[in-house]
């Protein structure tokens, strides 16, 4: 049987009580013996019983509320998935409450809790960066609330995900470098343990090995989400010796990090070094020289998200794996195409 949430009338048949008795136990209302109160909170506390705190004004039925967990709302990727999302709950009857983890697991945790004891119908959630154990998830799991990752991703023979064919992709922008004439093709990514840059950094390997450019680690730069810190990589692989020609950005901020420090380093783009980064944001059209971007169709990958949810809400058990294609979009950073004579 699929495992569900723990309620009052649970708690009471297995005390051989009134539920009334162990509402009132669980408020520590005077109606209630000592010994009466200890047994209730026990087995309340060894069953994860949670308070609804919806209960009364919904007349126990289920809120049809999703949560949504987020590393970092203010950026376009994480804004367009969340209003994909919306907009496909809004078509089915649901509400959506977002909660931003600011890329820690400590507050991706007290996101999860939080839903938890709103009861919300559903979770939609993606990994902040330095998430590297998952117990809050198998517990959501053993208390059989239905949860989809999207973009970042765990335990996948637990739950559903959606996410972007990002090693695809980051072989495509990375072969239109190379077709650009460009060898010394860098890589400016996440933390090596998120699949999401695991995903991108391959694609960028892979087309290396394809074409026999060997692979130069000095020039492969994978370490926190942080504008200031990308900058440093970059700056320090521009500064070799033999600097890189190109630069493939893991994401919206490695995008930008990279292209203020090419320009603060007095190099042209893409004359010296070339670039092509993920998340294309209008900014992209208004800077100059406009950059060539991977669109990662955001708003269609919160709708996927939100549909797969709401099958596992209505009762479908199957784990899912759905891969949302991702555009290449050529602009001035990386040069033209150059056609074969």
């Amino acid at each position: 049987m699929k495992p569900r949430r723990i309620s009052l009338k649970d708690l009471a048949e297995q005390l051989g009580v009134s539920i009334a008795t162990v509402s009132r136990a669980l408020r520590n209302s005077h109606e209630v013996g000592d010994e009466m109160k200890r047994r209730v909170q026990k087995l309340a506390k060894e069953l994860n019983y949670r308070p609804n705190p919806f209960a009364r004004s919904l007349r126990r039925e289920i809120p049809r509320v999703i949560g949504v967990v987020v590393p970092d709302l203010v950026t376009h990727y994480y804004a367009g998935v969340l209003n994909g999302i919306e907009e496909r709950a809004r078509e089915e009857g649901y509400a959506v409450i977002s909660s931003n983890s600011h890329e820690s697991h400590e507050k991706e945790e007290v996101a999860i809790d939080n839903f938890i004891d709103l009861h919300v119908a559903g979770i939609i959630a993606c990994l902040a960066q330095d998430t590297t154990q998952y117990d809050h998830f198998k517990a959501i799991h053993n208390m059989g609330i239905p949860l989809v990752f999207f973009a970042r991703t765990c335990l996948p023979e637990l739950f559903s995900c959606v996410t972007g064919n990002g090693d695809i992709a980051a072989q495509e922008a990375t072969e239109h470098l190379i077709a650009n004439g460009r060898r010394r093709i860098a890589f400016v990514g996440g933390p090596n343990h998120l699949d999401m840059v695991r995903r991108r950094k391959h694609g960028y390997l892979e087309a290396l090995r394809e074409h026999r450019i060997p692979i130069d680690r000095e020039i492969v730069a994978c370490g926190p989400i942080n504008k200031e810190e990308m900058q440093q990589a970059t700056e320090r692989m521009l500064q070799l010796p033999n600097r890189p020609d190109a630069i493939i950005a893991f994401n919206d901020i490695a995008t930008y990090a990279a292209f203020q420090t090419i320009k603060r380093m007095g190099l042209r783009i893409p004359d010296d070094v070339a670039l092509v980064g993920f998340t294309d944001t209008d900014t992209c059209e208004y800077v100059n020289p406009r950059i060539s971007t991977i669109e990662d169709q955001a708003n269609l990958q919160g709708r996927k998200a939100c549909e797969m949810l709401i099958k596992h809400i209505n009762g479908d058990t199957k784990i899912r794996k759905e891969v949302v294609p991702m555009v290449l979009k050529i602009r001035e950073s990386s040069g033209e195409v150059k056609s074969e004579k």
